[in-house]
């Protein structure tokens, strides 16, 4: 029989989500009867909005089955420029912004712009993991950043400037953050673009969470300059996970590039979601959005104070997103034998920090509270009896 060929060296350095395993595991203990209390799973339980699903089962009638332009459908790309007069006030030009196959999409293409073999990209740690992964499989290299309570686990500009070297090309901000739900100040983040493009380098802003911030309204990194590369996604506020879709805005001058590389990367994005994605920027979906943002801030704020309350250390309250990033130093060193505890225990998942880097993974958890009030207050009567 013949030896198999060794994978390429790359996949050495891009790691799985620990909760998966995790995830998979209570997937069985439901299905043998067990109840398991969900505080692991990044993605909005509730549905996407009424408006949108009637948009997309009127594009499939219509038959609206065929490849858009690669870049996406003008109509979306018109729709979402407009938005961003409207929510930031900020002039975008439609040509700049490119329809993606997931926020995961739009990253590859940004990062596919950028970065060359030996390419440096700064980014956090802790920080969401397919950031560091993307700049891996691209042959580049991530330099993580610490960043810890002090700054709100955020980066800021003496920190990027410290950390730039002659082979960085661009750095990576996530505001709001996962796993920490904190926003980059207005400032500092203007800061950071002027820090970062003073080095001939660029700014690759991820803002999936925007929409869900619950203190004063965040600005866009455009806002601070058009040379920013912005990431965003129709999964987190617009509730539209599985139907795989986001964006990417691009410099002026980098339409054709990207065009290229969306071609032979994906082709098209998806065009049903293409014709759903239409109605989130209706007033009818915007009220409900509003709403659940809403709900989301009531189930942070009790959150916040159960697990502060039995005894975890949260320094910081957060900005947005909807994740709490505890620390759990007051019961283990070793939060993933904990998280596992926890799941086989007291039928509560969570997220160890070791799927978010390796600063202070050890002592951290992630909760999402993406699941209604009432689960929320179950999985805080488990814990509390778990920890006594």
């Amino acid at each position: 029989m013949e030896t198999p060929r060794p994978l390429a060296r790359r996949l050495a350095s891009i790691h799985p989500f620990h909760v998966m395993a995790l995830l998979a595991r209570a997937r069985e203990m439901e299905r043998a009867g067990r109840d398991i209390v969900h505080l692991e799973i990044g993605e909005p339980d509730l549905p996407t909005p009424a408006p949108v699903l009637a948009a997309g089962a009127a594009a499939l009638e219509r038959g609206e089955l065929y490849y858009t332009p690669a870049l996406g459908l003008p109509a979306l790309r018109a729709a979402i420029a407009n938005d961003y007069q409207r929510r930031y006030g900020v002039a975008v030009a439609a040509e700049r912004i490119v329809v993606t196959p997931g926020a995961s999409g739009a990253l590859l293409l940004a990062l596919g712009l950028l970065i060359d073999p030996g390419s440096q990209v700064v980014l956090t740690d802790p920080g969401y993991p397919c950031n560091r992964h993307f700049v891996t499989f691209l042959g580049g290299t991530p330099v993580a950043l610490p960043v810890g309570a002090e700054t709100r686990y955020q980066p800021t500009a003496a920190a990027v400037a410290a950390a730039w070297q002659p082979a960085t090309v661009a750095a990576m901000v996530c505001s709001p953050a996962n796993p920490t739900g904190t926003v980059i100040p207005p400032a500092e983040l203007a800061a950071i673009v002027a820090v970062v493009e003073g080095r001939s380098g660029r700014v690759v802003a991820d803002e999936i969470y925007h929409g869900l911030v619950y203190t004063e309204p965040t600005p866009t990194a455009l806002a601070f300059s058009p040379g920013c590369l912005v990431v965003n996604s129709f999964s987190k506020y617009f509730h539209m996970t599985g139907w795989r879709l986001g964006w990417l805005v691009v410099p002026a001058g980098y339409e054709e590039a990207v065009d290229r590389l969306a071609q032979n990367l994906f082709l098209a994005p998806s065009t049903p979601a293409q014709h759903a994605a239409l109605a989130c920027f209706t007033e009818e979906t915007e009220a409900i959005l509003q709403v659940r943002a809403q709900e989301y801030r009531q189930r942070r704020d009790f959150l916040y104070a159960a697990l502060t309350g039995l005894g975890f250390h949260l320094p910081v309250l957060p900005d947005g997103a909807f994740y709490l990033y505890a620390d759990a130093s007051p019961f283990t060193t070793d939060t993933f034998q904990l998280a596992e505890r926890l799941l086989a225990e007291a039928g509560v998942a969570v997220t160890p920090g070791i799927d978010f880097g390796d600063y202070q993974a050890g002592r951290h958890l992630r909760f999402a509270y993406t699941a209604p009030l009432a689960r929320l207050e179950e999985g805080v009567t488990r814990l509390r009896r778990f920890f006594g």
